[in-house]
């Protein structure tokens, strides 16, 4: 095996493998929690580790004894404290992969034959979006990609309907009875209304944006729908996409992104 003298250490390549691998490793999981309380903890965590390798090397028994055990009980705590950046970095792995999240495999695998890809009507959703902004009503509207979003649509009241701009300004309308929550369209219908989203625990989301914005990121982070909101103060439209929020959209720049993202084609 190739290897090299750094002093009075003999590395080879799989040793700076390691190493990078690790440094990227620490670097991720660094990004995941930036700007959160749980980066500082990690920080704190990483400072106490390289302390026990310090005290360890430096032959100092009593302090490496006492660091092993802080280490090994702040294992257990690291994974109480990171539950949420745990579960988004595995979301995101998920997501990455394209296997479980396709249509096709999902039908072959369920032996669902008769099934076709629908496409989502975007006229009559942009249509509404217009009318909620110029009324400053307030509108979250989730339409589906790959991914399955039955256990969303549960959490709501179920209408599987036709699409139209009449039924979707009834819904949110004040008056409503399910103007609260979201819309969810799937397989060109309107699945369900009043529907509980997960809310984003993004602390660098501005304080300026509220619940709806913060349910359609949350939203985007745990599936591959696009979500949009409609402000009910501003009346300004956001999109939602993979954990990414884009907002003070224009009609033309909500409709093109949702064209460019929802009817690429299914690999």
């Amino acid at each position: 095996m190739l290897a090299f003298r750094l002093g009075f250490l003999d590395i080879g390549w799989l040793d700076l493998l390691d190493i990078v691998l690790v440094a990227v490793l620490i670097y991720q999981i660094y990004n995941l929690v930036r700007g959160s309380v749980a980066s500082r903890v990690f920080v704190g965590y990483l400072l106490v580790y390289l302390a026990y390798l310090l005290v360890k090397a430096l032959g100092l028994n009593l302090m490496t004894t006492i660091l092993e055990y802080f280490i090994s009980v702040g294992a257990l705590a690291l994974i109480i404290i990171f539950q949420h950046e745990i579960r988004r970095f595995l979301l995101l792995i998920g997501k990455s992969t394209n296997l479980t999240n396709s249509r096709r495999i999902r039908r072959w695998l369920l032996r669902d034959s008769t099934g076709v890809d629908t496409q989502t009507p975007l006229k009559p959703i942009l249509d509404t979006c217009k009318a909620l902004g110029a009324e400053f009503s307030g509108g979250l509207l989730v339409l589906q990609k790959n991914d399955d979003l039955e256990k969303f649509a549960q959490s709501g009241e179920l209408i599987d309907a036709d699409i139209s701009k009449p039924l979707l300004l009834a819904i949110f309308s004040q008056y409503s009875p399910l103007h609260d929550g979201a819309v969810i369209i799937s397989d060109g219908r309107i699945r369900a209304a009043r529907c509980i989203l997960p809310v984003s625990e993004d602390d660098e989301l501005p304080p300026s944006l509220g619940f709806r914005h913060r349910a359609a990121l949350g939203m985007s982070e745990a599936t591959d729908a696009a979500v949009i909101a409609v402000s009910e103060e501003s009346g300004r439209l956001a999109l939602a996409l993979n954990g990414e929020l884009y907002t003070n959209l224009s009609q033309p720049e909500l409709e093109s992104r949702l064209e460019r993202y929802l009817h690429e084609p299914v690999r």
